[in-house]
């Protein structure tokens, strides 16, 4: 009976972006159908300002687990999973395949459910994902759309503080050949670049149109360039562009781990982006390895209890080499959690401590909540619903 569900609380929070985090002032995001598309809001720079939810699972016997929603996730689906967790043993839950269906909540209950097996067990998240391959995963820098004085600049402070490699966020009405250009003489042969247009290039013209003259030394890669569904253009680019191709695979956007099989058999990518709930994770880069593949770890520019989630599903991930997308404490006001990722050259090191090895930093989350929070406790059999609860 110790290891029993007895509650469950999820706290509705908003957590904005630092300033001058996303692009530049001059540069305006006005695509409404990507931003719609990517629930970032009315614009793609509003992403920060939608709701995520904080989980926390309490067993009968005082442990507690934490984790975070992605952005955008629903109230009434929520709910509905707290009802169906409450009262269940955590050891005898099939902790691969959990009782809820929609992704953008699914990692929050698996991040919440394995943080507290860890303090059950002793051991950190990674060890129950099947042990660690590395102790400390290299981090890209990032932002969004910039000038090109922006760009460089932006590049040459993540090369100081010993990142390897910077990713930018950009459409087709970026100019990036003069990115580069203005990175190149900054910051020399010191960092590498990521340019990922999150599809918004869409075909293989319009890319190479905007790739003619890019210097090819400076690129890390390509990510998403055209759209997902044109594999035959993924392959043409990673045959002719002349630098890698990278997909980017996101369970909370696509829901579906096959997408990965239409671009193993027609050998359409150099590597790949994985982000989602930690087994499928570590399923699609077992995969990406049997075809020689590499990957990283991608996010939606999270907060702490994700970000940390995501550094033990990159330390299990046997090819997780590329640089990976954890670097919300650039972006984010706050991370809610006590001990922030500890960063060295560039390198975020991953927690030992039992679980997720972090703990929720409690007045940053009163600072940060927005009101809305669930609560579920289980009490005979039964569950006693508060919808309203404020606490």
């Amino acid at each position: 009976m110790r290891n029993i569900i007895e509650s469950i609380k999820a706290t509705e929070v908003i957590v904005p972006s630092k300033p001058d985090s996303l692009n530049s002032d001059s540069v305006l995001d006005k695509d409404e159908a990507f931003a719609k598309k990517f629930l970032t809001g009315a614009s793609w720079t509003e992403f920060a300002i939608q709701p995520k939810w904080i989980i926390e699972i309490v067993l009968k016997n005082g442990l507690i687990g934490i984790g975070e929603t992605y952005r955008s996730a629903s109230k009434e689906l929520i709910e509905t999973a707290i009802k169906t967790f409450i009262g269940l043993d955590i050891l005898k839950i099939n902790w691969r395949r959990l009782p809820v269906t929609d992704q953008r909540i699914y990692e929050a209950f698996e991040t919440a459910i394995l943080d507290v097996l860890g303090k059950i067990l002793h051991a950190p998240v990674c060890q129950i994902l099947g042990g660690a391959y590395r102790d400390r995963i290299d981090c890209l820098g990032w932002t969004g759309r910039r000038t090109p004085e922006d760009a460089a600049q932006k590049a040459y402070e993540a090369m100081k503080k010993g990142h390897k490699a910077f990713k930018f966020k950009c459409s087709d009405e970026d100019p990036v050949r003069l990115w580069t250009d203005e990175i190149k003489k900054k910051c020399g042969d010191g960092i590498k670049i990521i340019l990922d247009p999150n599809q918004r290039w869409t075909n293989v013209e319009t890319t190479l149109r905007l790739m003619e003259g890019v210097d090819k030394n400076i690129m890390l890669g390509l990510e998403d360039p055209i759209l997902h569904e044109d594999v035959e253009g993924f392959k043409f680019l990673k045959q002719n562009l002349g630098i890698p191709l990278y997909r980017h695979i996101s369970l909370p956007y696509t829901q579906n781990i096959k997408d990965i099989i239409a671009f193993v058999r027609s050998d359409a990518a150099d590597g790949y982006n994985f982000n989602g709930s930690a087994y499928n994770s570590l399923l699609l880069a077992e995969i990406a390895h049997l075809e020689g593949k590499q990957c990283w770890r991608g996010s939606e520019v999270d907060l702490g209890i994700s970000e940390t989630m995501g550094l033990h599903i990159a330390a299990a991930s046997i090819n997780c080499t590329i640089p990976s997308d954890i670097f919300g404490e650039l972006v984010r006001e706050n991370d809610l959690i006590k001990e922030p990722i500890q960063f060295e050259n560039g390198s975020a090191l991953v927690p030992h401590g039992d679980g997720l090895g972090i703990s929720l930093d409690y007045s940053a989350l009163e600072k940060y909540k927005t009101g809305q929070s669930l609560v579920t406790t289980y009490e005979k059999n039964n569950y006693i619903l508060d919808p309203t609860d404020r606490v």
